[in-house]
């Protein structure tokens, strides 16, 4: 038995690819992605012919709907490619965050998770934990984190190693980081571990665990299992449903909302489509690949790609 921790970036389309590599070298039974268990029942729909993305799920309280989360996906989301490349070879796919059964009491407000934070949380994160990936591509001298993390891919064609990698550099990034102050962030590492003990004793042999790269550090040390059962124990449970609705672009480019806080996704889109035959000097401020529309797309325009 072995498990495998991949921590990813959030609708980035270079950490899509690695992980899609990763994952057909590993060729894992069990596949456990950062997301809410109260939708596990909604996975399989991924692969009707019919759903394309951009997408996203929403978990809501019956009674209640303005007491809603969403998650939205895009074709180039790590958590999109791991599901459907589980569905498609014959693994278990789970999500394995804290259920929005636990989450969702008390919350008036329509929101998204596409950041790993609650829009108008009273515990906001600090800039590290919000996007650690480009906090490093900006230490290390880039724009971005998407562009560190393509310079890091077309250095190292080993996705395993990368992973290993990143692991690393979260581990010294979670050392460096103020603690939390509520204890949201602790009860949801705290269900992870949780479900993937739970994989573990189904005897699952390869077992590959999806999480945004903060989490993969205490997903990969586990602490005691009675300190995990105390942060979980007790906590107060209400009635939620799930299901899919239609996304857009726009939507996903804005971090407030319901978006997912991707400045350019239909840039990203291209990435994901054609990044193999990508040439870095076809894109010169002046003469752009493409001319989608801005307002639909949430694209910079031409002028701010560098």
């Amino acid at each position: 038995m072995s498990t495998h921790i991949f921590g990813i970036r959030h609708h980035g389309p270079g950490s899509s690819r690695s992980l899609r590599q990763a994952l057909e070298a590993l060729q894992p039974d069990a596949i456990l992605v950062e997301g809410p268990p109260d939708a596990d029942g909604m996975l399989p729909l991924l692969v009707h012919p019919e759903m394309k993305p951009p997408v996203a799920l929403v978990v809501y309280v019956p009674d209640q709907p303005q007491r809603a989360i969403y998650y939205p996906f895009a074709v180039f989301s790590p958590e999109w490619q791991a599901i459907h490349y589980g569905l498609t070879h014959g693994a278990t796919v789970r999500f394995m965050d804290l259920p929005q059964a636990y989450r969702l009491l008390g919350t008036d407000l329509v929101t998204d998770v596409g950041d790993d934070v609650f829009v108008g949380s009273p515990n906001p994160v600090s800039e590290i934990q919000l996007d650690p990936l480009d906090w490093l591509g900006k230490a290390a001298g880039y724009s971005d984190g998407e562009r560190w993390w393509e310079h890091l891919v077309e250095q190292r064609q080993d996705s395993t190693d990368l992973f290993a990698a990143i692991l690393e550099a979260m581990t010294v990034l979670r050392q460096e980081a103020p603690p939390f102050t509520e204890p949201l962030e602790a009860q949801r590492e705290a269900y992870m571990r949780k479900t993937i003990r739970i994989a573990q004793k189904e005897g699952f042999s390869r077992i590959a665990v999806v999480c945004g790269a903060w989490h993969a550090p205490v997903l990969a040390q586990m602490p005691a299992l009675k300190e995990d059962e105390a942060l979980l124990k007790g906590l107060p449970k209400s009635k939620v449903e799930a299901t899919w609705v239609p996304w857009t672009y726009g939507r996903l480019c804005y971090r407030n909302g319901y978006g997912a806080g991707v400045e350019s996704p239909g840039w990203y889109d291209y990435l994901w489509s054609h990044g193999e035959s990508i040439q870095n000097s076809q894109y010169l401020p002046n003469s752009p690949p493409i001319q989608p529309n801005q307002e639909e797309t949430g694209m910079f325009s031409p002028q701010s790609w560098g």
